[in-house]
């Protein structure tokens, strides 16, 4: 009996060819047959792609950072994106089109909002696939999604997420912006299929009340352990959101860290709790872990703790004193990739990341003068003015 061509190669030996496709031929190879399906499963990659951008950075002899223009000489370096990368470098006239921020990166996806529209109106959401390049620019919420809206005129918008994905292939997803409607957050649920949006809005939330200015949210999101969290300046609290049920609550940092808000919220890499990171004012790296039992501070109890001093002294020209390091260094990000970095920005002293277990510190910029370095984008995009500013 003739052996069909797709089942000659033993199971290993195909893993092993298929581990050395792209991804794309991956997916072709996956399709051929039960077999091949299985062994493409088992090559595909355990650590998911990452996203980030190249950049150049530029030498300098003494802070600040000189700003320089030759980049001839140094070597592209790929940094990944977080809560605290640089905006995109957007085709556009600067005259007549504000500039965006990134306010998420998830499941593939950047969302972007415009910034500095008056507080009344309605962002329109732009979306980047860019693996693939694709982009949607979502319409804003519909003027009658809520009937007798009194909240339009001191209605402020805080952030934008991806709620959830179809599969990568496709550009149908689930995405929420967020607003402050009065002393209360209401979701704003924009469903996508490939180009075609539809907007719902969700009751406001009672069991929160936001009784500061909503411009102290951060608008960058943060995903752990299956929720989504705003950090809040100058404040212990932070807020979070179910994906689930879409309820809305406040989580308190631990009393250890008083009213200190320079810590970070995300999960271990070990199994994926919930975590957070913060550097004391004795230059200790503390990482609490969420546990619910008589000895714990608020909920959170003390996994880990490193002292950063000897580290820190390797950043070149940072202030040897306590206290005047501690104001020009602060945490930026957790590795959403569960790699056990911690991302640490100076201000103008350089980025850099820490790794908990090896304690080795990498610098990943040499910042040149700008706040967030000189990206440079592989791609660029178009944004017709009349989209930034619907009219009320």
């Amino acid at each position: 009996m003739d052996v069909p061509p797709a089942a000659v190669l033993p199971e290993d030996a195909l893993r092993l060819i298929l581990v050395r496709l792209k991804a794309a031929d991956l997916i072709r190879a996956a399709l051929v047959c039960h077999l091949w399906c299985r062994a493409a499963g088992r090559a595909l990659p355990r650590t998911p792609p990452v996203l980030g951008y190249f950049f150049h950075p530029a030498g300098r002899s003494k802070p600040p950072p000189k700003p320089t223009s030759d980049k001839t000489f140094y070597p592209a370096v790929f940094l990944p994106l977080d809560a605290s990368s640089p905006r995109l470098s957007l085709a556009v006239d600067a005259v007549n089109v504000r500039s965006c921020s990134i306010t998420d990166v998830h499941l593939g996806l950047v969302l972007l909002l415009p910034v500095n529209l008056p507080a009344a109106i309605l962002p329109r959401v732009l979306v980047i696939d860019p693996a693939s390049r694709r982009r949607a620019l979502l319409p804003p919420p519909p003027r009658d999604a809520l009937p007798d809206d009194r909240w339009r005129r001191d209605r402020r918008v805080f952030g934008v997420a991806v709620l959830s994905r179809a599969h990568p292939s496709r550009l149908t997803f689930e995405a929420i912006l967020f607003t402050v409607d009065g002393d209360h957050p209401r979701a704003w649920v924009a469903s996508v299929r490939d180009g075609d949006c539809t907007w719902r809005a969700m009751p406001r939330s009672k069991d929160v009340e936001v009784t500061f200015d909503p411009f102290w949210f951060e608008n960058r999101c943060v995903h752990a352990a299956g929720d989504i969290y705003w950090h809040i300046c100058h404040s212990n609290r932070a807020l979070k959101l179910d994906p689930l049920t879409l309820d809305f609550s406040f989580i308190r940092g631990p009393a250890e860290l008083g009213d200190n808000s320079k810590y970070r919220i995300g999960d271990t890499p070990e199994d994926g709790r919930l975590c957070l990171a913060w550097i004391s004012h004795e230059e200790e790296l503390q990482i609490w872990v969420r546990g619910e039992v008589k000895w714990s501070d608020r909920g959170w109890l003390l996994e880990r703790r490193m002292c950063m001093r000897k580290v820190l002294d390797t950043v070149p020209w940072l202030p040897n004193d306590s206290f005047r390091r501690m104001l020009c260094t602060w945490l930026s990000d957790m590795d959403y990739a569960r790699t056990g970095k911690v991302f640490i920005k100076t201000w103008g002293y350089g980025r850099y990341s820490f790794h908990m277990e090896t304690a080795k510190l990498e610098r990943l910029e040499m910042e040149d003068g700008k706040e967030h370095g000189d990206p440079i984008w592989a791609y660029t995009l178009a944004w017709p003015p009349a989209f930034l500013a619907p009219e009320l």
